[in-house]
């Protein structure tokens, strides 16, 4: 399946730039694959977003589809064919 993950600016000097990548990924996919994939692409990324115990960092919020993870099932949230990802630093704090 593919899926589509909007990178913050400040996540941006990781990313060469890019603002949006699309990755595939398996059917049976969850956000935390999909960070451990866009790590594959831009290395170091992941660390920005997940801490050591792959939980999101406090100062980080993902959205799928518009819909804030952390009110799904956080990071172990399954992935949906064309859905978009976004990494969303919080208004204090951040990366």
């Amino acid at each position: 399946m593919e899926i589509k993950i909007i990178i913050p600016s400040p996540l941006r000097n990781l990313s060469n730039g890019e603002r949006s990548v699309n990755i595939e990924l398996d059917e049976n996919s969850t956000i935390l694959d999909s960070i451990n994939k866009l790590d594959d692409i831009y290395s170091g990324i992941s660390a920005k977003i997940i801490d050591e115990n792959n939980s999101l960092h406090n100062f980080v919020n993902i959205f799928m589809d518009g819909e804030d993870v952390r009110y799904m099932q956080g990071v172990d949230t399954k992935l949906i064919q064309g859905s978009e990802i976004s990494i969303v630093p919080a208004v204090a704090g951040g990366f």
